[in-house]
């Protein structure tokens, strides 16, 4: 083969996710594997719940309740766990995390082979297995700047976002078709069997003793954790940045009105809309290796906000549109180029949200000390965990005073907007260089 020949490959193979991580540290490779695996398994019960309480109480308000009692402890355990992994060998904070998500999840398969009907079991075991998860998360990002290279933090924060999108994308599908075929008991059970992956990640890691002072866990710690962020503009900015974002830019809670009323299709609508997020996710992933070479990672972050929110504003453009075609009528049958469009537009979101995320974890790894490190993962699942919920609470407020199309058209542009004016006034984090790191 000529040298002409191979260019394209060469040029390919250069766009495609960086696997160096995976090469470079084994404790990294089976850390991921498992995380991966367990990740779907989640994500079937995260659907197979929902399922679960709507087949018990026919109610829709039930379900939300799900999400409801885990927000709490979600917000806690993210505060908590982030003291903990600065504070304990957090191989060890990981190991007993995930001995109790997996007791969690093994027990909600146990009651319903039982066949309890009572919702309040399957909220608190929900509920146990989201905290545990969020510390288990934390602990991880903490982790992960101890095992590889700040050159190889973003390729291994791209192989993270294949692994959500992916299990965004399978997992959903695959607790449908179980609950389906072989009923509640046997879907629980099986993200009890895959969650058994997540140990071996965990059982290869070497001990990890936090580097510098460590604190006592308890309220001194989260507020001296939020003093550091006082002085930390740029991992400060990562957060805030996100927020904008999320809490602006939630069109979800419109997907299931949007395929009743304004695109049709039901539910097989809400799906390829909610499916859509998810393979843009994963294939900007796919396509991830470019973002390694990123030195203004701020200036990424900035932008790809700023992507967001127009992919945002283009979807409700979609269901503006589409509304005034229809004459504000229920379409009696799927309106198929809107749909095609809408989805393009939430594939887009999706992939605008993982090169955000890819650059906002590779900030906060790299630029926040290792003794405060837990601390800042854990505030950032709570701000993962809150702002889309706060987002749905704003998205649902808009669309009940002026319309459907109003969440994200309006959400969107201001997203937009707000990251324009940011990139020409926010200048510190504009700079903010990867081969320089300062908090």
């Amino acid at each position: 083969m000529t040298s002409d020949e191979r260019q394209p490959r060469r040029r390919l193979r250069s766009l495609l996710v960086d696997v160096t991580p995976l090469r470079a540290s084994p404790a990294f490779a089976k850390l991921w594997i498992g995380s991966s695996v367990a990740q779907i398994g989640a994500q079937i019960t995260i659907v197979a719940v929902g399922l679960h309480v709507y087949a018990l109480t026919q109610s829709t308000l039930a379900v939300s309740f799900v999400a409801l009692w885990a927000l709490g402890p979600m917000i806690l355990a993210g505060f908590v766990g982030g003291a903990l992994a600065d504070r304990f060998d957090r191989r060890r904070v990981s190991l007993i995390t995930a001995l109790i998500a997996w007791s969690s999840i093994g027990t909600m398969t146990v009651i319903a082979f039982l066949g309890v009907t009572v919702t309040w079991p399957y909220y608190l075991l929900a509920a146990v297995n989201a905290a545990s998860a969020t510390i288990l998360g934390a602990t991880r990002g903490a982790i992960l700047p101890r095992l590889l290279s700040p050159q190889l933090l973003p390729a291994a924060a791209a192989l993270s976002g294949i692994t959500m999108g992916l299990a965004i994308t399978v997992g959903p599908a695959v607790a449908g078709v179980l609950v389906a075929s072989v009923g509640f008991p046997w879907t629980y059970l099986l993200d009890a069997v895959l969650f058994t992956a997540a140990f071996l990640g965990i059982l290869s890691l070497p001990a990890m003793v936090p580097e510098g002072e460590r604190g006592r866990v308890g309220l001194g710690s989260v507020i001296e954790s939020l003093r550091f962020l006082r002085t930390a503009p740029n991992v400060r900015a990562t957060f805030v940045w996100d927020l904008i974002a999320m809490t602006l830019g939630s069109p979800r809670v419109v997907f299931p009105a949007a395929g009743a009323l304004v695109l049709g299709g039901g539910p097989v609508t809400v799906g390829v809309l909610t499916a859509s997020f998810a393979i843009g996710a994963l294939l900007s992933g796919l396509f991830s290796g470019p973002l390694g070479a990123v030195r203004r990672q701020g200036r990424a972050v900035t932008f790809a906000i700023a992507a967001f929110g127009a992919c945002t504003a283009l979807f409700g453009l979609v269901l503006l549109i589409t509304g005034i075609v229809g004459g504000g009528r229920a379409p009696e049958s799927p309106v198929i180029p809107a749909i095609v469009l809408g989805g393009l537009a939430l594939a887009g979101t999706g992939a605008a949200d993982n090169v955000s995320a890819v650059f906002r974890t590779t900030i906060l790894q790299t630029a926040a000390p290792d003794d405060v490190r837990g601390r800042m993962q854990g505030l950032f699942y709570v701000v993962v965990a809150g702002g889309p919920r706060v987002g749905d609470l704003i998205a649902g407020g808009v669309a009940t005073l002026i319309a459907l199309w109003a969440p994200p058209l309006l959400g969107g542009l201001v997203i937009l907007g707000v990251m324009l004016v940011l990139a020409r006034t926010a200048r510190g984090f504009m700079r903010y260089d990867a081969l320089q790191p300062t908090p």
